[in-house]
């Protein structure tokens, strides 16, 4: 009999990975072939399993997309949303720890090949650009439309849609990462991402803040 404090079998260890390895393959797979184009023998064989093994955690690419969502992105927008509830200083400050987090992220994190495989094939495959919008876009949106809403209540936003200001807080982000995943591949020259938050700051602060 294996005594208690014997580790655990190899093969069970490797077993309890195998869904974070798998859907870090498609991670990859997604990234590089697109969704239509990816098949789940390109994503097993990235992954180093069969494709009946794969079969035993996602029988489809739609529930593997929905697990790279779930576990290689939403983690972190989670937590971002939660600092930025939590958040209760002036919103210049408000604005600045956003920019600061965001850059952050996207300079980290597998977000990028994502929005540009949902921008580009969301339209033949809408179930997955609602599932992004769920659980990515939406709850973004909400978090920075709740702290203008907060910033107007205090008299130091100007009158204006908290959603709408919330799409001008973020949309330049946005558009640096289609720029990053799309151009800067092929010659255009990279955006620093954090030099960019910090100009779409100050031109925030002077746009959207009441003066003292």
């Amino acid at each position: 009999m294996r005594a208690m404090t014997d580790p655990e079998p190899k093969f069970r260890r490797r077993s309890a990975e195998r869904p974070t390895e798998i859907v870090a393959a498609a991670l990859a797979v997604f990234a590089d072939k697109g969704f239509a184009a990816a098949r789940l023998d390109d994503i097993a064989k990235r992954a180093g399993v069969s494709k009946g093994a794969l079969y035993l955690y996602y029988e489809t690419k739609e529930e593997l997309f929905r697990a790279v969502v779930r576990q290689a992105v939403a983690p972190n927008i989670e937590r971002m949303r939660g600092a930025l509830d939590a958040f209760r200083g002036p919103f210049p400050q408000f604005l600045a720890v956003f920019a600061q987090m965001i850059a952050a992220n996207l300079g980290q994190t597998p977000i990028g090949p994502i929005v540009k495989m949902i921008i580009g094939e969301g339209r033949n495959f809408p179930e997955l650009a609602r599932y992004w919008h769920d659980e990515v876009i939406a709850p973004m949106l909400g978090a920075l439309a709740a702290a203008v809403v907060r910033g107007q209540a205090r008299g130091e936003v100007r009158s204006g849609d908290p959603r709408l200001y919330a799409l001008q807080v973020v949309g330049p982000f946005l558009v640096a990462t289609i720029w990053r995943e799309t151009f800067a591949p092929v010659g255009g020259a990279p955006i620093d991402m954090e030099a960019l938050a910090r100009q779409h700051l100050a031109t925030l602060t002077d746009g959207m803040l009441i003066a003292a």
